[in-house]
């Protein structure tokens, strides 16, 4: 069951029409005076209705100190990114059917914003910002450690990543995505200087009302994860007769999330506005099996962010 995107869409058209039946485009008078803007700016709420914009889960994805590789280098890690970006898309869609299954590759991708050496993703919720992140994180270490694209590996170098997630008002304009969630998500991971995975306040509540906190993930069963209030409407249950990758029918800490921990490191200040950021540790084991010989596969445990508290 794959679902059309739920992102509130603002059209430059409308907005202008409604322009110009209440206001001018220019006006050159003598005499400049400030018009009555009520009846504009009621008609303009209406419109845009910004109460009803729904939020959105932004996972950022960021490549630590790009700048310090090479120039030949640096023109090689737009497409190795791309390829770790569509492998884990496959992963995804494989190892979490039931949580995944109004996504496909298109449409994943179609709700990525790219910055070259990483990107701003956008999911209904937080557990999907999460379970991709750790997906990615599993990629990037089969990378890393050579299991990935070898010689591209021993050109380029090691890379390290930091990740922001953040659960707020989305919308697009001109097939652009704008809104409080990417703009938070930004102010969050260009502040972190110790490639961590860190959590706003709307994502910890997230958690927290759903799933008890997220130090519940290292013991919660897919079947709790179908109970949430998101995933119990109009999913399609019969997704949790597939095998989850992480999640089991019984809690375990021997294999998918094995630990997680999290803490409250500090503020960052937006303006009028205050973000509460946390920072998410989690040790993960994931199974990869290689698509060209299906006989090798790799158990591989990483962990997604790191323990350093060290504020922001």
């Amino acid at each position: 069951m794959i679902n059309k995107s739920t992102i509130k869409q603002l059209e430059h058209a409308e907005i202008k029409a409604i322009l110009n039946e209440m206001d001018k485009r220019v006006v050159f008078d003598k005499t400049n005076i400030i018009p009555d803007h009520r009846k504009l700016y009621t008609r303009l709420r209406e419109y845009i209705s910004y109460e009803r914009i729904t939020r959105k889960s932004v996972l950022g994805i960021d490549m630590f100190q790009y700048s310090s590789y090479g120039e030949f280098e640096q023109t090689l890690i737009p497409f190795l990114f791309k390829t770790m970006f569509e492998s884990t898309i496959k992963l995804c869609l494989e190892n979490h059917t039931f949580i995944f299954q109004r996504y496909n590759a298109e449409r994943i991708e179609r709700n990525y914003i790219s910055t070259g050496d990483g990107g701003f993703l956008l999911f209904d919720n937080p557990l999907q910002s999460l379970l991709f992140a750790c997906n990615f994180a599993v990629v990037l270490r089969a990378y890393n450690a050579y299991h990935y694209y070898p010689r591209l590996r021993r050109i380029i170098g090691g890379i390290n990543m930091r990740y922001a997630i953040t659960y707020d008002k989305v919308y697009t304009f001109n097939k652009n995505y704008y809104g409080r969630g990417i703009i938070n998500n930004a102010r969050i991971l260009i502040k972190d200087d110790l490639n961590r995975c860190l959590i706003d306040e709307h994502v910890h509540s997230w958690f927290t009302t759903n799933l008890d906190g997220v130090e519940n993930l290292q013991i919660v069963t897919i079947d709790d994860i179908a109970n949430i209030f998101e995933f119990s409407k109009d999913y399609d249950r019969k997704y949790l007769e597939s095998h989850d990758e992480l999640f089991e029918n019984e809690p375990s800490r021997k294999y998918g999330i094995i630990n997680s921990d999290i803490l409250k490191i500090g503020n960052i200040q937006s303006k009028e506005t205050s973000i509460s950021v946390y920072n998410l540790h989690l040790q993960v084991t994931i199974r990869l099996v290689n698509d060209d010989d299906p006989n090798q596969t790799r158990l591989i445990t990483v962990s997604l962010g790191n323990l350093n508290t060290t504020g922001i």
